[in-house]
């Protein structure tokens, strides 16, 4: 018994389709995982250089359009606190990544297979 050309047709379209759209979303999801990683880089040599200063150096945040002063210990915590919040995040787009590509990887295997098969069920 096969199926009938259309209904193939149609399947082939959707897991095509739920195939191209799973790529793209890998694109998208590394794309943000590299970003949060600069970003993990970026807040930890700003760390690193303000642990260099010494203890009583005046240090200025920017807040909109002037900068305020805050004390050395204060953006420290600020910045180890960004970088765990991103380091978390990474871990949740790493686990987004594994199923989008498992996703993909399942999408291409069901065409291929049905394209094998020749549309008989």
């Amino acid at each position: 018994m096969s199926i009938p050309n259309e209904a193939l047709q149609k399947l082939l379209r959707e897991i095509e389709a739920q195939a191209i759209s799973s790529q793209q979303q890998i694109g998208i999801t590394k794309a943000q995982i590299t970003t949060k990683q600069r970003d993990i880089r970026m807040l930890e040599l700003t760390s690193k250089e303000i642990s260099t200063l010494p203890k009583d150096t005046r240090v200025y945040e920017g807040v909109g359009k002037m900068f305020v002063g805050v004390p050395l210990n204060t953006i420290d915590k600020r910045l180890s606190s960004e970088s765990g919040d991103l380091k978390s995040e990474i871990t949740g787009l790493e686990k987004k990544l594994h199923y989008l590509e498992m996703t993909n990887k399942n999408s291409r295997e069901n065409l291929e297979q049905i394209l094998k098969s020749g549309g008989k069920a």
